[in-house]
């Protein structure tokens, strides 16, 4: 059952972040909060064993590092090629 439950985090996860390849108006900074919170809310649910509270408070402080990572690189990301 565990492992059928990492499958599936793991799966939307990788759906998320694929998802956002298609958000080509975000800026780099909104990007980087974006993948901070899918990134943090994985680690948050397989931290805690699923629970709402670890995955909504692991995308919480994931987007808030992200936000912060992208903080000095407001340049939308068509601009990095």
């Amino acid at each position: 059952m565990k492992t059928m439950h990492r499958f599936a985090v793991s799966a939307i996860a990788a759906a998320v972040l694929l998802g956002l390849g298609g958000c080509d108006t975000m800026s780099a900074r909104d990007r980087d909060t974006a993948i901070g919170a899918g990134v943090g809310a994985v680690g948050g649910a397989v931290l805690t064993g699923g629970s709402a509270v670890g995955t909504v408070g692991g995308a919480a402080v994931g987007g808030l590092i992200g936000n912060q990572v992208g903080k000095g690189d407001d340049r939308r990301y068509d601009d990095r090629r």
